[in-house]
């Protein structure tokens, strides 16, 4: 396990920009609003040659624990409890405040190594603020500008210093299989990833909008491990006004493209909408595994009338990807749950299918000779052989004279073909043609 270095702080100290800082790319969204960071979001960071797993977490404040804030503060103070290093984070423009004295005793009394940044310290004018923080009781606080990077290396010795000795036990972890969970707002993508790795990772409610973030959690279940993203809800860009959700959604459309299978949850009480549907089709042309997770299936009264109208939907809406898996459950009570990881393992494996060319060819022989290609110009165009490009998603190539005509009813003929002779249900196949060049009439 790689050692856990947890960011903490009152709002809007400037946690999610030295969280960016440190890992050395912009993850986590940033904006002058207090309480952007709703959720712990992790990474991991190579710091003076050692590795480490780097968590920014949500503004620490007095709230009710029922409420947003409570919620938030809640998981921010279970990932301090779990840390090997604690950046306890101040702004130096401020000063040293009664808030951050308040969670410095906290943070004392949990026990952990905290690290104390005094951040947005550029020019002299802060350094009084900076020695202020002594009061604190740690070591000597660290002065730096995460917005400007002033200070950072300094910083990442500190760090490199104060962590646990490394050990050479350290096997070589399998890739990850990347998953994307995305939708509507308030589908239960946040309730799914809690109830798939068994704790209350992400904030849950009824608030529509509560994840802002793409925040991603490691869940190790049967075999090679799955790196979880969830994110926020999408909604049609005539309806998103604040520039703050602006920003949520390109992490979400963000996060979409990085994933190898996206598990699109919906509300099976309400039905298909036309956004989820827009959703599906997304991913599908960025090439990515899809997978229908039907949520709150337990709210829905006559489920066999439910499931029939998804299916018509899917197949008149969503002929590209055709046999796409779809599982019915409900992240509230479980049910059903058990069935969503196989089902993005079996999608996760037809998105890398590789069909020998032998038997791609066999196929297309007989394709050709079940429905020949169509006279264009009063000429038949002649298809002369296929061959696989790659896979992730299958890519195949088809090569003929004049092949790049070929009427798009006959691409959607070869592609329904492909994947019923493969087994290749629910993929994205790409179809690329490529003519041959005919000497006796380039003249």
């Amino acid at each position: 396990m790689l050692p856990l270095v947890v960011i903490a702080g009152r709002p809007n100290v400037g946690k999610s920009s030295l969280f960016n800082r440190l890992v050395g790319r912009r993850l986590a969204l940033v904006a002058d609003t207090p309480g952007v960071t709703r959720d712990r979001k992790e990474a991991e960071a190579l710091l003076r040659g050692r590795r480490v797993r780097l968590v920014d977490t949500a503004g620490l404040e007095e709230a009710a624990p029922e409420s947003l804030a409570g919620r938030m503060a809640e998981g921010a103070s279970a990932a301090s409890a779990a840390a090997d290093l604690v950046l306890f984070v101040v702004d130096a423009r401020d000063g040293v405040t009664p808030a951050d004295r308040h969670y410095a005793r906290w943070l004392h009394r949990l026990g952990r190594p905290v690290v104390v940044v005094a951040n947005k310290a550029e020019g002299r004018s802060t350094q009084s603020s900076v020695l202020d923080a002594f009061e604190l009781g740690f070591d000597e606080p660290i002065a730096v500008s995460a917005e400007h990077g002033e200070g950072i290396s300094d910083l990442m010795a500190e760090i490199a210093s104060r962590l646990p000795e490394a050990t050479d036990e350290v096997a070589e972890q399998p890739r990850p299989l990347k998953l994307a969970i995305v939708g509507r707002p308030n589908a239960g993508k946040s309730t799914l990833l809690n109830r798939l790795v068994g704790e209350e990772r992400m904030l849950t409610g009824p608030e529509p909008g509560l994840t802002r973030d793409a925040v991603s959690v490691m869940l190790h279940e049967g075999g090679n491990p799955i790196e979880l993203v969830d994110t926020a809800g999408l909604r049609r860009k005539a309806r998103i006004e604040a520039p703050l959700e602006r920003l949520a959604v390109g992490a979400a459309i963000g996060a979409l493209k990085l994933a190898e299978v996206v598990v699109l949850v919906v509300d099976a009480s309400e039905g298909l909408h036309d956004q989820d549907l827009q959703i599906a089709q997304l991913i599908e042309r960025e090439g990515r595994a899809g997978v229908l997770a039907l949520n709150k299936w337990d709210a829905v009264a006559d489920r066999t009338k439910a499931r029939r109208a998804i299916t018509d939907r899917l197949e008149t809406s969503l002929a590209q990807s055709r046999g796409l898996p779809v599982v019915p459950l409900s992240a509230l009570t479980g049910s059903g749950v058990d069935q969503l990881l196989p089902a993005v393992r079996q999608a996760h494996a037809v998105w890398n299918t590789r069909v020998p060319t032998a038997e791609l060819n066999r196929w297309f022989e007989l394709a050709l000779t079940r429905h020949p290609p169509p006279l264009l110009k009063g000429r038949r165009l002649k298809l002369r052989y296929v061959t696989q490009a790659k896979a992730r998603p299958p890519t195949f190539v088809v090569f003929g004279t004049r092949a790049e005509q070929l009427p798009e009813d006959y691409q959607r003929y070869l592609v329904n073909s492909l994947r019923e002779a493969f087994d290749l249900p629910g993929t994205p196949i790409r179809l690329q043609l490529r003519g041959t060049r005919n000497p006796y009439t380039d003249h």
